[in-house]
C-alpha cells in the first residue's frame, strides 16, 4: 500500500513517535540522548514547534508538539537526519537507525492534550526505564521532571499544561503530580494512540471523501478527535494550501534564486557547485539553502542535487544562513 501524505497545518498538535529498525536501541547512552535533546531543543528554540511532552526510552521516543513556523515533516527530517547520521558516525555503524516512517496523529485538544501529556511521561515508568514516580520526577530524558520542576528545560512550554491545573504554577505543579500518580495504574491506553481508527492512504483529499459518511469517516487512524474537529481542521488546511499556492506563484525558481543570492553576495553563480570551503562561497551558499529551505519551504534534496551537494550538508547550511536572515531576505525582497 502506498504512503499516505502527513496530515499537518500550521498550530495543529501532534502526537509523534518513532521506533528503532527491528527494535533495536536508537539511545544507547545519555551522550545520545543529550544530543537527540539538542536538537529538539534547536527545533523548538527557532520556532519550528512548541513541546508541550516528551520522554525518551531505549529504542523509540514520544513527542506531543504543536506545528509552528514549519511544516511537521521538515522538522522531523532535520531531526531525525541529524540525529542518525551523529549516532552513526558515534558508534561506528551504517544503514538505517529508524523503523519506515515515524507515526505522527493529529491530537483534538479536548479532551485529549492533558491525558497525552500524562501518558507520554508514564511512557519510562511502564517500560521499566525508571521503577517508580519519584525516580521519574527526576529523570532528565522525560518531559516530566521539568513539570514537576527538578530539571528546567527553557525549550519545553511547562506554563501551558500547568495552566490546565491552577493558575498557580506551585500549586499547579503539584496537582500535575497528583494526576500523573493517577494514571501509574491506568497502563496501556490504545485509545490514545489512534485506537478503532484505520489509517487512510490518501492524505487530506481522502478525508475530505470519507466525511460524506460518517461510518467510513470515523475509521481514519492519523486523527484522535471527533468529526467536528476534522471538518475545522480541514478548512483551516485548505486556507493554508490557498494561501500557500498564491505565494509560491511570487516566489522565484531556483536558478532565479542562485543568480539573486550570487549577486548579493558577489560570488558567481558556478562558485556555489561542490564542496568548495572559500568563506565567501560558503557564506553565499548558506544563504542560499537558508532562503530555498526554510523560508521557501523548498526541497533540501533538490538544492542538494543542484549543488552538488550531501542532504545533511545543505540543511546544514541553511541553519547557518539564519544568522544573517535580514541580509539574504534581501534577495526575496521580504
Amino acid at each position: 500500500m502506498p504512503r499516505g501524505p502527513r496530515l499537518d497545518a500550521p498550530g495543529v498538535l501532534h502526537h509523534v513517535m518513532a521506533r528503532g529498525l527491528d527494535r533495536q536501541i536508537i539511545f544507547r547512552d545519555n551522550r545520545d540522548r543529550d544530543d537527540f535533546m539538542r536538537r529538539l531543543a534547536e527545533l523548538a528554540q527557532a520556532g519550528a514547534w512548541i513541546v508541550y511532552a516528551w520522554a525518551l526510552l531505549p529504542n523509540h521516543f514520544h513527542l506531543l508538539v504543536r506545528t509552528g513556523t514549519r511544516p511537521l515533516p521538515r522538522s522531523m527530517r532535520s531531526l531525525l537526519t541529524g540525529y542518525a547520521g551523529s549516532f552513526n558516525r558515534r558508534h561506528r555503524r551504517s544503514g538505517h537507525l529508524l523503523q519506515n516512517r515515524y507515526k505522527s496523529i493529529v491530537i483534538e485538544e479536548e479532551p485529549y492534550f492533558l491525558e497525552l501529556v500524562r501518558y507520554l511521561h508514564l511512557n519510562p515508568v511502564r517500560a521499566d526505564v525508571v521503577h517508580d514516580l519519584r525516580e521519574l520526577d527526576r529523570y532528565r530524558y522525560c518531559g516530566h521532571s521539568a513539570l514537576v520542576g527538578t530539571v528546567r528545560y527553557p525549550w519545553q512550554d511547562t506554563e501551558t499544561v500547568l495552566a490546565g491545573f491552577d493558575t498557580n504554577l506551585r500549586s499547579a505543579s503539584r496537582r500535575y503530580r497528583r494526576f500523573v500518580a493517577a494514571g501509574v495504574s491506568a497502563g496501556q491506553r490504545p485509545e490514545l494512540m489512534g485506537g478503532g481508527l484505520i489509517r487512510s492512504a490518501g492524505g487530506w483529499a481522502i478525508v475530505r471523501e470519507l466525511r460524506r459518511g460518517r461510518e467510513a469517516y470515523t475509521a481514519d487512524e492519523r486523527i484522535l478527535g471527533g468529526s467536528d474537529f476534522v471538518a475545522a481542521l480541514l478548512r483551516e488546511r485548505e486556507k493554508e494550501e490557498a494561501s500557500r499556492a498564491r505565494a509560491r506563484r511570487k516566489e522565484p525558481n531556483l536558478p532565479s534564486l542562485i543568480e539573486k543570492v550570487c549577486r548579493l553576495a558577489h560570488v558567481a553563480p558556478a562558485a556555489l557547485a561542490g564542496s568548495g570551503r572559500r568563506s565567501d562561497v560558503c557564506r553565499a551558499r548558506a544563504g542560499l539553502a537558508y532562503l530555498w529551505v526554510e523560508v521557501l519551504g523548498r526541497s533540501g534534496r533538490q538544492l542538494a542535487y543542484e549543488l552538488r551537494l550531501r542532504p545533511e550538508s545543505v540543511y546544514k547550511a541553511a541553519r547557518r544562513g539564519r544568522n544573517e536572515e535580514e541580509r539574504w531576505r534581501e534577495a526575496l525582497g521580504v
